[in-house]
């Protein structure tokens, strides 16, 4: 299977912390244009950002974008399933982030114990 270019989260939220430093999210933001503080605690967190506000950050950080550019050699090494979901909920503007927060850790917990193979099957 070929390989799939993706981005090294871990790498892009080191970088954005570090030149961060002390100074708070808004006044980065600010600096960056165009995307909120809450999206840059988001992605300082792992969370995947849009095309255009990743090419911001790589130009505020003053990094070539394929700097954060990795490959894989599968679809499946990529995805982390419980990440995938918890964007979906946070995406979701009625639930409360406290009720976000423990759905997440109960995918997260869930999630971990079925690759275990920990789950009892539903018909046993």
């Amino acid at each position: 299977m070929p390989t799939q270019p993706h981005i090294n989260l871990k790498k892009l939220a080191a970088h954005l912390r570090t030149k961060r430093g002390t100074k708070g999210l808004r006044e980065v933001a600010m600096e960056i244009g165009d995307v909120s503080a809450s999206t840059l605690s988001r992605i300082e967190q792992g969370n995947v950002p849009d095309v255009a506000t990743f090419m911001r950050i790589c130009r505020w950080l003053g990094v070539d974008s394929r700097a954060f550019m990795t490959e894989t050699s599968s679809e499946k090494e990529k995805i982390d399933t419980p990440h995938v979901i918890e964007a979906h909920l946070r995406a979701d503007r009625v639930l409360p982030s406290e009720t976000i927060n423990a759905l997440s850790e109960m995918i997260r917990v869930a999630y971990k114990a079925a690759k275990e193979g920990k789950l009892k099957k539903m018909n046993e």
